[in-house]
């Protein structure tokens, strides 16, 4: 039977042609849509990783607690063994230390007396080292707006708002005034050298970027970080690794009691990324079910409308004996065929979209002018195992349902009327 219903289903194509092209275009959209919010999600995590979460974190244990507090007094000391340590234990990581404070820069005139002054967020990366990843991670060079990069101590990158809104210019002298890790007052004086655009509101508003070693220097944290960054050496998040490493690690110092001891936890265990990818996960899911519910009315339009047509057909089918439980079966059976196929062609027109966008992406930087430092300004798809098989899911499930409950008219036919019906 599925024999003869495939050669009716190739040679009628008036029957066919629509629902085929009609699955063929949600299946299509389903596995590009699914690969996009793939490549989004990746995206957005990868962003976080490098600016705040790594792909793992060491910070002490007092410090982990009050986290988002940015709590420098309670930052672990001893930060050159510490690197050794997890260097030598992880071999394929890439490990950077920062550290993140809060301050206010003032500005002095051409006497030594303020002329602006205002409340800065300040990052302090390892610039300098030969080896440091801080380049490529966070691309500062695709953030600056004026100036250039630093290249030597003593020199700072800020906010391009902060420099519009005090009046600032590149080549000027900025004090420094925060607190030093023991809580006693710093000051120390830096030359602006370039500004820069995050793509964040609060960053852009007052953001500073520092060298590790100038920082210290200034906050009384020498051999001292409130955090260390880790990176695969390939820069590709792993999850299921990352969870394992971070057990183990922190199991192997479950015997430390003391509230400075280092502790590790990976992305999915800060700043509620757990809870975000739970949220995108229910959020693909509530497409797909869309997509079925829409698919499913117009195959069901389709269907009636493949009925009507048929209506001789099927009265002759019934005509001459056949069952209307096996006529129904069988248009069930058509229309599992026609959602193969159409799921099959769709999902290849998918992939090959999917693999356009995440090879080439779609580049959005005239959009996100000097915005591309915490921005992607290339959107990219991403092409995961699933996205070979979702569409065979709303494909054939929409078909069948489709067909089902269009298919329900054959038992309301009315086997004396079909005399009437065929001499017509």
């Amino acid at each position: 039977m599925i024999k003869f219903l495939l050669k009716g289903i190739l040679r009628d194509r008036s029957r066919s042609l629509f629902p085929i092209l009609t699955v063929m275009t949600g299946v299509m959209l389903t596995v590009f849509l699914y690969s996009y919010i793939q490549g989004a999600t990746g995206n957005f995590f990868d962003t976080s990783a490098k600016f705040e979460t790594g792909h793992v974190k060491v910070m002490s244990r007092a410090y982990a607690e009050e986290a988002d507090q940015i709590p420098n007094d309670l930052a672990f000391v001893g930060l050159e063994d510490l690197l050794t340590d997890l260097s030598t234990r992880y071999p394929n990581m890439v490990w950077t230390p920062r550290i993140k404070f809060g301050a206010l820069l003032d500005i002095p005139d051409e006497n030594g007396e303020t002329r602006a002054q205002g409340p800065i967020m300040g990052m302090a990366l390892d610039l300098f080292s030969p080896d440091t990843p801080e380049w490529s991670l966070l691309n500062l060079e695709g953030g600056m707006v004026s100036g250039r990069l630093p290249k030597n101590p003593g020199e700072i990158l800020v906010s391009h708002g902060f420099v519009e809104r005090l009046g600032v210019r590149v080549g000027d002298t900025a004090t420094l005034i925060g607190a030093t890790m023991y809580g006693s007052m710093a000051f120390s004086n830096f030359t602006i050298v370039g500004t820069m655009k995050f793509g964040v509101t609060a960053m852009d508003r007052g953001a500073m970027i520092a060298d590790l070693a100038d920082i210290q220097e200034v906050l009384d944290m020498q051999d001292a970080a409130g955090e260390i960054l880790g990176f695969y050496n390939d820069f590709v998040f792993r999850l299921e690794d990352s969870e394992r490493i971070t057990a183990e690690y922190n199991a192997s110092l479950a015997g430390n009691n003391d509230e400075f001891a280092p502790v590790m936890k990976s992305l999915l265990e800060q700043s509620a990324l757990g809870e975000m990818m739970g949220m995108l996960k229910m959020f693909t899911a509530v497409v797909l079910i869309v997509f079925i519910s829409a698919m499913s009315i117009v195959l069901w339009n389709a269907g009636i409308l493949g009925s009507l047509r048929r209506y001789g057909e099927i009265g002759v089918r019934l005509a001459i004996g056949e069952s209307k439980g096996h006529l129904y079966r069988s248009m069930i059976t058509e229309s599992l065929i026609v959602g193969i196929i159409g799921s099959i062609f769709g999902t290849a027109l998918g992939l090959v979209f999917s693999y356009y966008l995440q090879y080439q992406g779609f580049d959005i930087s005239a959009m996100m002018q000097n915005a591309s430092l915490m921005i992607a300004d290339v959107i990219r798809a991403k092409v995961t195992p699933v996205s070979y098989v979702i569409g065979f899911f709303p494909g054939i499930v929409a078909t069948l349902l489709g067909a089902a409950i269009a298919g329900l008219g054959i038992y309301r036919r009315k086997t004396a009327q079909l005399i009437k019906e065929l001499e017509v």
